[in-house]
């Protein structure tokens, strides 16, 4: 079909007509206005081949230019569409997430008193507390304490175990168990009191109840979890049996691992031992492409995440998003596991069993964390 108007001529195009010489809102292109005694540096004389010419090649022109827009279009569908899922999981974490003060005011101090200087540049600390508690966190157990130190260079990741019957100086207090500094005064005061233990800043806090756990396990469709110990555990009605090796847990079967004491060889330090276990199973699947790169999970994973989540004021999305994007490239030998160290078991002045802190290893354990040099320590 080919029809010719006032003002151009029309080019069959299937069967539409697309005028060759008029833009979107019908005006003549500058580049199409044809003069009517040729174009001079061609040599032309004005005459129909010379014309023919020029209308031939702005029409490839023209057309080329469409293909070019058409591509573009092509292109930015699927990058807007990104962009606004991207933008709905922003309103997801950004609306589940709860801040609260939970650092304290000063930094670390050591034995003397005096501040304990941070040398620039050393990664950053996260301390992540564990707890079966509800809103009301006051007075609650800290049953996960573990500080995730993340080097400058995002080429790594240390998990390092705190077990809670670590007998440490809490500040205001007398000596307890680690996680009476908790029940004393919450997550500022557990912060400060291992800030001192250590001599390095928390930047961070995030903290999580057990429930947490089990709905991000299951979000992702289960954790692959080493195994160091065999044991089972019966939870209501379920019997569970933990054997050596690599097992696939889903949500209730996580919740039981990492809450299993009594039966374990070392009671709380092998518990810690397998809580770092799930963390690191847990950290591996969320950042397989298998999650990234599937909508679905991501979502679900990052709702059931956030849900159960509270960071420090200082903890904003834009950090947290920035942050996962740095460690998307970790793999299994890039996650270690460390539990600090203690000399052995005791007994407190009143009774209770205590794991007594190896001061002179506690010292150069610290010493690494500050210096950002957590691949020397042994």
């Amino acid at each position: 079909m080919s029809t010719t108007g006032p003002r151009g001529t029309r080019v069959p195009l299937g069967d539409h007509d697309v005028d060759e010489r008029f833009d979107d809102h019908g005006e003549v292109d500058p580049d199409d206005r044809l003069d009517p005694l040729g174009d001079p540096s061609d040599g032309g004389d004005g005459g129909d081949d010379d014309r023919d010419d020029v209308d031939t090649e702005r029409r490839h022109r023209r057309r080329n230019r469409r293909v070019l827009v058409a591509a573009l279009v092509l292109l930015l569908v699927p990058v807007l569409a990104v962009g606004g899922y991207l933008g709905y999981l922003n309103h997801v974490v950004t609306n589940n997430v709860r801040q609260e003060t939970l650092l304290p005011q000063t930094g670390p101090t050591g034995d003397d008193g005096q501040a304990v200087s941070q040398p620039a540049g050393n990664g950053t600390n996260y301390l992540i507390i564990g707890n079966d508690a509800g809103p009301g966190r006051e007075g609650a157990r800290s049953d996960v304490m573990v500080i995730a130190h993340v080097p400058d260079d995002h080429s790594a990741v240390t998990l390092i175990h705190f077990p809670r019957d670590l007998w440490v100086p809490i500040p205001g207090h007398k000596d307890a168990k680690l996680n009476a500094a908790y029940a004393y005064g919450g997550a500022p005061l557990l912060v400060q009191t291992m800030q001192n233990l250590l001599g390095i800043d928390v930047d961070h806090v995030a903290m999580i109840g057990f429930e947490g756990f089990k709905a991000m396990t299951d979000a992702v469709g289960g954790v692959d979890v080493n195994v160091a110990e065999a044991s089972t555990e019966t939870v209501g009605s379920t019997t569970y049996d933990f054997r050596e090796g690599t097992m696939h847990m889903d949500g209730d079967m996580a919740l039981a691992f990492v809450r299993q004491r009594k039966q374990l060889s070392q009671g709380d330090i092998s518990r810690g031992q397998r809580q770092l276990a799930f963390i690191k199973g847990l950290m591996l699947k969320t950042l397989s492409p298998s999650t990234l790169a599937n909508p679905v999970t991501l979502s679900g994973f990052l709702d059931a995440a956030t849900s159960n989540l509270t960071v420090d004021d200082k903890l904003d999305v834009g950090t947290m998003r920035s942050e996962a994007f740095a460690l998307r490239g970790l793999r299994g030998n890039d996650i270690r596991f460390i539990t600090a160290p203690f000399s052995g078991f005791g007994t407190s002045a009143d009774g209770q069993s205590i794991d007594v802190v190896d001061d002179a290893k506690m010292d150069a354990l610290g010493a690494a964390i500050r210096d950002d040099a957590l691949d020397t320590y042994r």
